[in-house]
Formats: C-alpha cells, structure tokens, sequence
C-alpha cells in the first residue's frame, strides 16, 4: 500500500510540474473561465484528453511513435499553423477590446468553444510531448506501479484544469474593463504566437 501511494503522489507531482507550465492550452482555459464561458465543458475536454494521451504513454505507445516521426512533423505543422492563428485573433482583440460579459452564453459560442479547445490539445505536439512520451518514460520505471503512477497524473491533471477554469472567475472584477482584457488578449496572443512559431519551425 505505501509504494502504491507513493507511486500516485509522484504521478501526481510529476504531472503537475509539466502541466502548470503556461501553454496554449492553459492560456485558452484560463480566457473561457474568465469568461465563464463553456467552462465545464473545456475543463472535461483537456482533462479527459490528458487522461486518455498519459493511458497511452503508460501503455507504451510512445515508442511506437517514435518510430513514425511523420506523423509529428504534420501534427507540428497543423498545430503551428492553428495558434498563429488564433494568436492573431488574440492579436486583434487587442487592439479591440470589449468588456468582460459572462452572460448570455450562446450555443454557438459553446460550440466554437469546444471546437477551438479539441484543436488547441490534439494539433500540439507539446501535449504528446508531456504526456505520451515524458510521462510514459517515467511511468515505465515504475514497473508493475507505473499505472498506479499514471492514475497519480490523471488526478493531477483533473485538479489542475478544474481549479483553473472554475477558479478564474475570481478574476472577472479585475477584468470588468476593457483595458484589463487588452492585457490579457496581449499575453494569450503572444504566447500562441510564440508557440506556434517554434511548433512551425522545429517540424
């Protein structure tokens, strides 16, 4: 019972510390919790993607992967392509910005939504990095635990993305002007941007 609850809390620090790190996924939750827009449903989709992507690094399919490197290079591709994109959507909300509305959600404001969510965690290649590959490997050392190890990362995904897109809205009253959201969309834009640019140009 000790090593299997010490095989869960590494799973669940390791995965933590490769989740927490800004990215373009925890830029576009972080932005809809603000917003209180499509908010469980972003939450439940970058959390059970987390969950199915480290079931498949446990299960060793990143080595399989790895033998296929095509089939990243066209994922960097696409991926890049996408959050320049949306970088410079992000870009543009800058320099027009609007005031925080958080109701009135529309259907098909929660169907874009997720629609941008599934692009933003399976067309970036960080995301197999972190969770098929890096936490594959680790799990592997584990041996017979290393489930154990990857169930310890699934939880520390699931609290990661919930307190992030359900705690954001604690921000909304410091973003109830248009000013604040011109420096929020400055920082998404520029991470998508940034990102997007490396994705492009490592594939």
């Amino acid at each position: 019972m000790t090593n299997a609850l010490s095989a869960a809390a590494a799973g669940f620090g390791t995965g933590l510390s490769l989740i927490v790190a800004i990215g373009a996924q925890n830029a576009f939750v972080l932005r809809q919790g603000i917003r209180r827009d499509a908010v469980l449903a972003v939450v439940g989709i970058c959390a059970l993607s987390d969950a199915l992507l480290i079931a498949l690094g446990v299960g060793g399919v990143g080595a399989v992967v790895v033998a296929w490197p095509g089939a990243l290079k066209a994922v960097g591709l696409i991926g890049g392509a996408f959050l320049l994109g949306y970088g410079v959507l992000a870009a543009r909300r800058v320099f027009r910005p609007a005031a925080l509305q958080t109701e009135g959600e529309s259907t098909g404001s929660r169907r874009r939504a997720v629609l941008t969510c599934l692009a933003m965690t399976w067309l970036n290649p960080h995301v197999y990095l972190d969770t098929v590959f890096l936490l594959g490997t680790i799990a592997a050392d584990r041996g017979a635990l290393r489930w154990t190890f990857g169930l310890g990362a699934v939880c520390a995904s699931l609290c990661w993305f919930t307190a992030l897109g359900f705690g954001a809205r604690l921000l909304s009253r410091f973003l109830a002007k248009p000013s604040a959201w011109r420096v929020l969309d400055g920082l998404v834009a520029a991470t998508m941007i940034g990102l997007g640019a490396t994705l492009a140009a490592g594939a």
